[in-house]
Formats: C-alpha cells, structure tokens, sequence
C-alpha cells in the first residue's frame, strides 16, 4: 500500500482536529480564582430565629461583637426578606407542616426579594447589620432563593409568566410544593439578576449562598456573578448549596461538602479523593460543616452536641479545621447548644449554655481553632497529603503542606482509646510541635510513630 506525505500530513491533521474537539476532562481544567478572605476565611451562620430571643436583625447585630471574637471572616445569613404569608397549609412544604409550630412564614419561601420582612425589621436593620459586620472586619453573604416562590410573590400580579404554568395556565410547582420560578424567561432572570446587584450595590452585601443552586441553570449564575464583578471586581464570594461538579469554573467559589459521613474516617478519605478527581483542578472548594439551619431543624430536640456529645463534636471540628475548603461554625456550636431550632417560627439559641462549663470550653476551642487556621498558612493555601495508619476506618490521618510549612492532623473518630502507628512520608522523621491536642501522646518505637489516642482525641501540629 502507498501512503504519500501529503496523506500522512492529512492523516495528521485529522487526528490533531479530533484531539481539539473533545472537551478538556474537568479535573484538567482550572477552576475560577477566588478572594483571599474567602480562601483564608472561617464562616458562620446566622439563622435568625434562633440567633436571638427577639429574632430582629437589630439583635443580631448586637450579637456580632461575640461573632468576631471567635475569628470569623464570613457571616452567612439565612433568608431576611419578605416571606410568603398564605396561611392555605397545602401550600406549606411538609417539613413546615410537621414542625407544629402553624406559622405560614417559611423564610424559604419568598413573597418580595426586595425588601426586608417586617418580622426582621427594615430595609435600613440590614444596611445597618452589614455595615457592623464590616467595621469588625467581617463579611456578610446573603442568602437567595430563586429556584420557587410564595404563592403572593408581588411579581405575579404584572408578571404572571415568571413562574412556570401548564398548558390550561395553572402554575407548575417545584420541590417542596412552592410555585416554580421559570428561568427561561429572560425577563425573569433580568429581574433576578437587578435583584443581587442592588443588595451588593445599595447595601454592601458581598455575595450570596444560593439556594438549591443546581435547580437553576448554571448559565444564570454564571451571568450574575459577572454582573456582580462589574460591581465590586475580585471581592464577591458565592456560595452553591449543591453538588454540580462545573459550578466553580465561573460562577462559584464554594460549593457544599455533601456528602461526608464524620463517623468513619476511611469514608471521610474516600469521599475527599472522589470529590477532588471529579472537580477543577488548583482550587475547587466546600464548606465544611456538621451543623447548618436544615439538620437543625430537622434534628428537633436531638442537636448534635446531645446526640454525639461534646467529645465527638470536637474532634470533628478539629476535622473541618485542618482539611480543606472553608470550615463553617453553624450559631450556637460555638457555646455547645441543644436547644430547638426552627425555621418555621422562633425557638432561640439558649445563650446561657455559654456560661457552663462546657459553653466556655466550646467557645475557647472554637476560638483556638479559628486562630491557629489564620496563623498557620498550610491549613488555607497547603496540599492535603493523606497519610496511612493502621486503624484506617477510625483514624484519619493527614499533612497540609504550603510553601515549606507543614501540619499534621490525627484524629480519632471512635469512642474507644486506640494506640495508632502513623506512616509517615519518605525521610520524614517525628518533629512536631503540638498546635492542638486532646488525649493524644506520642512514641517513638519501630517503624514510625505510635499516638496513643483516647476516645475522640486529636494531635494537630507542626513541623519544626
């Protein structure tokens, strides 16, 4: 068979035009660069009808000194604006209907996105909320819910098409029995996208958490956040409350950790190593978290420092804090909370929890935690290194490491005292210095340290 050069070079060429048209792989490419207070940062999260016995954002901004004592960069606030009051219960999400608490307000439904429910206070509570949390070197990320709307959203009135209808012209509803918003109605979005501009523009908000995100079609977040950089260029933060493996390409910064089960440190691993080989390479992040407004809510009177107990608690935020991604603080962990949350209605935090005992020890831990992720630059910019033991499905083990700095963290998930040897990187020897610990104590035998580790003790140091 006689091949010439130029089909050879045809060959080529076709291969090469082949190659081009398939798509980067998404964990070849590089997610979007984000703000350094967010990369660096802690967050918190305010639910308002339980931040405070009066639920009023000026109370909450009252509180907002305690907040940055802790350390926290990032306040994440639960929905502020007017929520739907239609009292017609099938109209309510199940979840509404089974708290008992027979109030129509569910903050998650939305009557008018811009203006400030009366049950919070005013438009100017919240300038002034944001403006506080900014003079204590705090910032403050709204919380947006476009993915459905009250039945007496004000809208509806002269724009009936901005929710979905059927054909005899009935609106569609979405998850949770609420009327559908149609973001194929360029109006609509248009409407949407005013909507974040004005909260960053007029009152300073400097991003939002986006509610069911991955309801909506990327493109319309990826369109806000560039409206919203024309605003304020390099200092949005946005947080995805989903699982969309393209979200922070363009749109987001930060996306929820689903997915983590805190009881089982192999699985804690295993989920990490599968998140990270599906996601943008050089920076895809998530909250970290074991308490939000949702498992409280849904956890009744069975909070997680009741159900799990101050020891296990603390382990895992020793978790949250050392690996990647933003740790979240969820109000009221800070002085180990147990009273009812609700989203549904007022049932508040038990603020004297702080003067116990195991208040004040929550808050110092907390405290410590927040200033030891700030000092030491592994812990925000550093790889994650697992390292193997021999107690894998209880300990979990790891090395954050950045620019020549290096921090380990052990951590034992179980309720039993375990000796554990640690397999420490090649030409690694035991030169660490405590940062953190609880019932953890070190030995020096064989191949590689030995920790005898209590119950639900941690070692979190540095190298020297």
């Amino acid at each position: 068979m006689k091949v010439t050069l130029l089909g050879i070079v045809g060959l080529l060429t076709l291969a090469t035009l082949a190659q081009a048209s398939q798509p980067t792989p998404l964990n070849q490419r590089q997610a979007r660069p984000s703000p350094e207070w967010v990369t660096g940062g802690v967050m918190y999260q305010i639910q308002p009808r339980a931040f405070t016995p009066e639920g009023t954002l000026k109370a909450a901004q009252s509180r907002l000194p305690k907040v940055a004592e802790l350390g926290v960069d990032i306040v994440y606030l639960c929905p502020v604006f007017v929520s739907d009051d239609d009292p017609e219960t099938k109209g309510w999400s199940p979840r509404q209907r089974k708290s008992g608490l027979n109030n129509p307000r569910n903050m998650y439904r939305m009557k008018d996105y811009y203006h400030v429910d009366p049950e919070y206070g005013t438009d100017d509570d919240l300038k002034a909320f944001i403006a506080e949390a900014h003079r204590l070197g705090m910032r403050v990320l709204l919380d947006m819910v476009y993915l459905h709307c009250g039945p007496n959203a004000v809208f509806l009135k002269e724009h009936p098409n901005f929710v979905k209808r059927d054909a005899a012209g009935k609106i569609v509803t979405a998850a949770w029995g609420f009327p559908a918003i149609d973001m194929a109605n360029p109006e609509l979005r248009e409407y949407l996208w005013r909507n974040m501009e004005y909260w960053v523009r007029d009152f300073g908000a400097d991003g939002f958490r986006c509610d069911v995100s991955d309801g909506i079609p990327l493109d319309f977040w990826e369109t806000a956040r560039e409206r919203l950089e024309r605003i304020r260029p390099g200092q949005i933060c946005m947080l995805a409350e989903g699982t969309r493996r393209e979200d922070q390409l363009k749109a987001f910064d930060l996306d929820y950790g689903w997915g983590f089960k805190w009881d089982n440190a192999a699985g804690i691993r295993k989920q990490w190593e599968k998140m990270q080989a599906e996601r943008p390479r050089g920076g895809a992040r998530f909250i970290r978290f074991i308490d939000n407004h949702d498992i409280a809510n849904d956890a009744y009177e069975n909070r997680l420092d009741k159900a799990w107990g101050s020891a296990r608690v603390n382990a895992t935020l020793a978790v949250l804090f050392t690996l990647d991604g933003v740790p979240m603080l969820y109000n009221g962990q800070e002085v180990a909370d147990t009273a009812r949350h609700s989203i549904f209605g007022r049932l508040p935090i038990d603020w004297a929890s702080g003067q116990t005992p195991a208040g004040q020890a929550r808050f110092a831990f907390c405290k410590q935690l927040c200033a030891m992720r700030h000092a030491e630059r592994a812990l925000t910019q550093g790889e994650v290194v697992w390292l193997d033991n021999d107690q894998p499905a209880t300990v979990l083990s790891l090395l954050r490491r950045a620019a020549g700095k290096e921090v380990l963290s052990v951590v034992n998930l179980s309720d039993r005292a375990l000796k554990v040897r640690l397999a420490l990187p090649a030409g690694h020897t035991w030169s660490y210095d405590p940062l953190l610990a609880a019932g953890a104590k070190t030995e020096t035998e064989g191949n590689g340290p030995l920790l005898n580790v209590e119950a639900f003790g941690y070692l979190v140091a540095k190298r020297k």
